[in-house]
This record gives C-alpha cells, sequence and structure tokens, in this order.
C-alpha cells in the first residue's frame, strides 16, 4: 500500500472518530453532536426512548409521538412538483428556445424519475432540517440521489471546507460487478474482511458477507493521486473508494485502495430549509421539539404509573411477618398474601390523583410544540373548539404558512443551483441529437407553442400546395393563396387537438439538423417557479368565480383603465392565473363605408327621403 493511499485511510479513520464523538461548541452554553443528533432524530421518528424502553423498575414506558405528524406538516407544506420547474428566457430572440429547453428539462425529469427525487429530498429536509443530494454521471445518464444522514461522515460545522465521507457496503458479489474497481484489490479485501459493522461499530444483523466501505470526495493533494512529494502543496478535486481491515496489533490496519482518481466538481450539494450558522445540519421539525417530546412522554409515563397503580387493590397490615417485604413485588407476581391471626388487614388508598393536572401539563407542551413548529390546529386539518371564529382560523392559516413559504423559497433557490451546476451542463452534453419529444403541456405551453408553429407551418404547406399547382399550369391568384393558408390552418388545428396536451418536437425538418444547432447561442438562465399548493382554493374559486360574472355583465368595464388595472392585480394575487395568459379581443375590422349616390346637381344625398325629393 502506497503512503498516499495510507493518507487517505487515515483520514478517514480520524474523520470517522472525531464524528463519532467529538463535540462542536457553537456558544457557551450550547454544544452540538452532529451523530448524536442524527440518531436521537431516527429515534423518535420511529418512536423510541434514547435511554431505553423500560424504567429502572423494568415497566415499559410509553412514546407519545408528536413529532411525526409536524413532520408529514412540514413535508406537505414544502412540497415542490416537477412542473414547478421552467426555464426563463435572458432575452427576447430566446423566447422559443428557452420554451424549447424547458421541454428538454422535463424530459429529462421524466426519464431521470426526478418527481421521485424532489419527494425524497422534501422529505429529508422535513426530518433533519439540512439534506445532502448527490448527482452521479453513469453510463451517459445523470443520476441524482439523496444520501441519508447516517450513511454520512461529514464536518460538523462547515460542509463545503473539508472532504465527504460516504460510507457504503456491498457484498462480495456486488464488488466484483463494480468494472471501475481494481478487482485484484478487491479479491485482496474479501479474504481479510471478516464481517460487517455500523458507524457505531455494532453488528447489524448475523450476515457477515458485507464488506464495509468509505467513498470520500474534496479537495486533496495532488500528491494522493501521483505519489510525488512536489504535488504536496497542490490541492484538487479527487475521490477515493477504500476500506480497511484492523490488523493483528492494536492500532494497525491493512489499507485497501480499490479506485481512485479526480473529478471535475463535488457530487455532493448540501440544501436547508433554513440554515443554521454555526453547525452544518439545520435544524428539521423533529429536532425542534425534543424537549416537548421528552416532556410528554414523561407526562404519559406518570400518568400510566398512576392508572397501573390504581388498578390494583393493595393492603396492609401491622403483623411482623411482612416486615421489610416489598407488596407491590408480590402484588406484580401474583403471590398470595398470608397474615396473622388477630391481625388487622386493611385495604391501602392507591387511588391515582392529579392525573388531570400531568394531563394538562402535557397539553401545555403540546400547544409550544406546535407554536415552536407552526403547526396550529388549521394547519394540522383538526376541529377548532365550538365558538372559534372563521376569520381567527383563516389568519392562523395563513400565518403558519408565512414561514413554510420561505422554507419553499430556499428549496427553490437549492433547486436553481442544481440545475445550473450539474443538470443543466448535462443536458447542454445530450443536445447533439435529432431526437422527436413527446412534451405534455399545460394549457398556457400549448396555446404559446401553437401560436408559433400553425401560422408558419400552414404557410409553408400553402406553399408547396401553390408549387405543385403551378408545375401543373395552375395559376393562384391572393384571394386562392389566402384561402389555402386557411383552409390549411384550420386542418393543422384539428389534427393537434386530437394530441390533446401533448405535443411533438424535432429540432427541424431537415434531418441533419440537432437540437444543439437549435440552441446554438442560448445562454440557458433557469428559474424555479414554486407555486404554493397549500392555497385556499375554495376562496381563489369565489374570487375568479365573481371576476368573471363581473365581465360576463359588462365587458365594457375592462375599457377604464382603472378597471382594467385592478382586475389584473386580483388575478396576480390568486396566483392562479396571470393576465398575460389571457388573449386579448381582436379589434373589429373598420366596415367599409356605403358609397354615397351623387344628386344631378353635384350634392350627395344620405337619406331615401332626399332620393325621393330630387327625383
Amino acid at each position: 500500500m502506497s503512503t498516499s493511499q495510507n493518507s487517505v485511510a487515515e483520514i478517514v479513520r480520524k474523520n470517522e472518530t472525531d464524528y463519532l464523538t467529538g463535540n462542536t461548541t457553537i456558544s457557551k452554553y450550547v454544544d452540538f453532536n452532529l451523530a448524536e443528533n442524527i440518531n436521537k432524530i431516527d429515534a423518535y421518528l420511529n418512536s423510541k426512548h434514547i435511554s431505553g424502553p423500560t424504567d429502572s423498575m423494568g415497566r415499559d414506558k410509553p412514546f407519545f409521538n408528536i413529532v411525526t405528524a409536524s413532520t408529514n406538516i412540514w413535508y406537505r407544506a414544502t412540497d415542490i412538483d416537477r412542473k414547478n420547474i421552467r426555464m426563463k428566457p435572458g432575452k427576447r430572440e430566446d423566447v422559443l428556445k428557452a420554451f424549447i429547453a424547458g421541454v428538454h428539462l422535463q424530459e429529462f425529469m421524466r426519464k431521470q424519475q426526478f418527481g421521485t427525487f424532489l419527494n425524497d429530498w422534501g422529505r429529508a429536509l422535513a426530518r433533519y432540517g439540512s439534506a445532502v443530494v448527490k448527482f452521479v454521471e453513469s453510463e451517459g445518464e445523470l443520476h441524482s440521489m439523496v444520501i441519508p444522514w447516517n450513511r454520512l461522515i461529514v464536518d460538523p460545522i462547515d460542509f463545503d471546507n473539508d472532504v465527504v465521507i460516504e460510507v457504503l457496503e456491498m457484498t462480495p458479489a456486488q464488488l466484483m460487478k463494480q468494472k471501475g474497481y481494481d478487482q485484484e484489490i478487491v479479491d485482496k479485501l474479501v479474504r481479510a474482511t471478516e464481517s460487517r459493522e455500523g458507524l457505531e461499530k455494532m453488528d447489524k444483523d448475523n450476515k457477515d458477507n458485507f464488506i464495509k466501505l468509505y467513498e470520500v470526495h474534496g479537495e486533496m493533494p495532488l500528491s494522493y493521486l501521483t505519489g510525488k512529494e512536489e504535488d504536496e502543496y497542490t490541492y484538487v478535486q479527487q475521490m477515493h473508494v477504500i476500506s480497511f481491515v484492523a490488523g493483528k496489533e492494536k492500532g494497525e490496519f491493512d489499507d485497501f485502495c480499490l479506485v481512485s482518481g479526480r473529478e471535475k466538481k463535488h457530487p455532493y450539494m448540501i440544501t436547508h430549509l433554513i440554515k443554521e450558522d454555526g453547525r452544518t445540519m439545520a435544524i428539521g421539525a423533529v429536532e425542534n421539539l425534543f424537549e416537548a417530546q421528552w416532556m410528554v412522554n414523561h407526562s404519559q409515563k406518570a400518568i400510566k404509573d398512576q392508572l397501573d397503580l390504581a388498578s390494583k387493590i393493595i393492603f396492609q397490615t401491622s403483623d411482623g411477618n411482612y416486615v421489610g417485604r416489598n407488596a407491590l413485588t408480590a402484588i406484580e407476581t401474583g403471590d398470595i398474601m398470608i397474615h396473622q391471626p388477630n391481625q388487622p388487614l386493611t385495604q391501602l388508598n392507591n387511588g391515582s390523583h392529579d392525573v388531570g393536572a400531568l394531563q394538562s401539563m402535557q397539553q401545555q407542551w403540546e400547544q409550544v410544540a406546535k407554536e415552536i413548529n407552526s403547526t396550529p390546529d388549521a394547519i394540522a386539518g383538526n376541529t377548532f373548539p365550538s365558538g372559534t371564529a372563521y376569520r381567527q382560523v383563516v389568519a392562523l392559516q395563513q400565518e403558519a404558512h408565512s414561514l413554510f413559504e420561505i422554507m419553499t423559497e430556499n428549496k427553490g433557490l437549492h433547486l436553481e443551483d442544481m440545475m445550473r451546476k450539474y443538470i443543466i451542463p448535462f443536458l447542454m452534453t445530450k443536445m447533439d441529437t435529432t431526437e422527436e419529444l413527446a412534451a405534455t403541456l399545460d394549457e398556457q405551453g400549448i396555446q404559446k407553442i401553437d401560436s408559433l408553429y400553425i401560422p408558419n407551418e400552414a404557410v409553408r404547406r400553402a406553399n408547396r400546395k401553390i408549387i405543385e399547382d403551378a408545375l401543373k399550369g395552375k395559376g393562384t391568384d391572393q384571394d386562392g393563396q389566402v384561402s389555402l393558408i386557411a383552409n390549411e390552418t384550420e386542418k393543422i388545428t384539428k389534427a393537434l387537438a386530437n394530441d390533446g396536451n401533448q405535443r411533438f418536437l424535432k429540432p427541424s425538418e431537415i434531418t441533419t439538423k440537432t437540437w444543439k444547432d437549435e440552441l446554438e447561442g442560448f445562454e440557458w438562465d433557469v428559474e424555479v417557479e414554486v407555486t404554493s399548493e397549500t392555497t385556499d382554493k375554495e376562496a381563489t374559486m369565489t374570487t375568479l368565480t365573481t371576476v368573471l360574472q363581473t365581465i360576463a355583465a359588462n365587458p365594457a368595464v375592462l375599457q377604464d383603465p382603472n378597471a382594467k388595472l385592478l382586475f389584473n392585480k386580483i388575478l396576480t394575487t390568486t396566483g392562479e392565473i396571470s393576465p398575460l395568459e389571457l388573449t386579448a379581443p381582436e379589434a373589429p375590422r373598420p366596415q367599409d363605408t356605403p358609397q354615397q349616390p351623387v344628386s344631378p346637381n353635384g350634392g350627395t344625398v344620405d337619406s331615401g327621403e332626399g332620393l325621393e325629393n330630387n327625383e
């Protein structure tokens, strides 16, 4: 094993030890342990106590889960779909190119199941507050994935300025199928490895055929790749896949490097709902409720213990035979109590007390949890107490959504970064093709593409028909040309109607012209349009219906500039339709003025009566 490979293995071992055992001091009274934080979040999501399932007396501890419901609300309230990602042109002449580029983007997301990635990403963000995504090119495809936090070893303070280590586990068969791995090293590793371990050095199952690997990415000395001392201070982006097995002597390891090399860009990217200063992981829906969840569990445990005790019949006696005996243990094990004659045997008052106070305390902590995570009853779908004003419910819901709007905006900004850094550069390499695309469009998109395609296609077909007629000796006058174009327009419109909301696009009628040629000179500029899926649909429909009724009753109202301004403002506020999507009505054609008859004396006659008088 070379010195450079040993250096990477040493980095992995040191970072893993620091990650699992080290604490980070954020401020004087605040310490943070990333590994412990992740384990605690996972435990609470799975309704598990970090102190064990039973108390000191062996009694079960209930877990009254309040974090899962809150996490689900965060997940739904910050959801983003594929349709929210659109291309924006930077110049007027790039409108069509931006539209075509957007179709390519949607086609890529459809093929790569990008919607599934968005859902996984949103779920991780809601749970942990932050999520690490990874983009990898393999066999001509770009794969996007969300890496679970329990598979990562990262710097707890600064994600971007240290190496990122991903823990992998593979069987020998999987290792041998990895074409990029050095199979000679793989063979040695398989023979040297004995058992599969997790990050916590505990066996995860009873299988012994899984091998633990470390995939390391980051800027490291070039000498790690070349083995040359002069490259020791030159840092480049690189990756290594290594493994190691403990040697016979304590502190010694056998290191194995399966693959290493330079890479163009860092494949990992960290994203946040709301970034926290001084720590890599932000605060998610679960961590916000650490204290509230503990106190709710504490209250439920106290109530359970009281009710369990109250459900038993306990006696007391002055019989000296029972001195030092644990009556509670006798009751739990079902023993029979025997006492001396003439000794008193009275029932103990073990009725439950202050259960109401414990329930009240639990409710207070549950209310605090809702306030911390902005999840009031209105947004959770719970019924408010009788007599609660509807306006109060709406106001609470709007206030709660204001925080989620910020989170969703941050997700949109991260999506733009993903597009510019990974997806668009990949798409640019795939443009040298004449492949026809099938695009599923909304009404606005269909209207835009049809308005660009139909007139040009109608003229092209009409010209072809005119040329064919001319070759046959048939001439076509101007009125015939207009009629021919109108007929072709009608045919094309009917044909496209059969395609529904789908359109099939290709670069050009010229078979050799590619999408790369068609989009030449277009600077890709992506804008993530984040639409809120939690808007009040009923209120929006009521507003739009009122607007429609007003216009239907008096269409001339929009002729007033002030009324038109208010109308556009209403549509913009609803967020469901843009004033730009509306088609302006065609101006009526000016009618030909009828020629006035001329009187014998040179004047004009403007009525039948005048004509009769002249006669």
